[in-house]
């Protein structure tokens, strides 16, 4: 069974910089890591679970308006993992930071309903 691990999370300060990491285990052979899409959400206090930015298996990526610019998304395939750079946070992105894992790249990569595999979170605060 697919199981991610995210980790990196923690406190900054706005205008600095974070990275988030996602361990990714329990990968079958037949469907080894480069044959999934990844993707980072968080969840505000109060608020829904939104998209973040989403990496097809093929490197395409789609990243949601509010961070364009300012975060990247990217992959590991040796280590299996899925990593988040984050520069120049800002403090409306503080959030628990979810990964999540789909065989098939969802038709809306930063809507929650295609992604089947998911993490515990970590938790990421920006002060200003």
């Amino acid at each position: 069974q697919v199981q991610l691990v995210e980790s990196g999370g923690g406190s900054v300060q706005a205008g600095g910089s974070l990275s988030l990491s996602c361990v990714v285990s329990g990968l079958s052979a037949a469907i080894p890591f480069t044959f999934y899409s990844m993707a980072w959400f968080r969840q505000a206090p109060g608020k829904e679970r939104e998209g973040v930015a989403a990496i097809r298996s093929d490197g395409q990526t789609t990243d949601a308006d509010s961070v364009k610019g300012r975060f990247t998304i990217s992959i590991d395939n040796d280590a299996n993992t899925l990593h988040l750079h984050m520069v120049s946070p800002k403090p409306e992105d503080t959030a628990i930071y979810y990964c999540a894992a789909a065989r098939w790249y969802p038709q809306s990569p930063l809507a929650t309903g295609g992604w089947p595999v998911w993490g515990q979170g970590t938790q990421v605060t920006v002060s200003s």
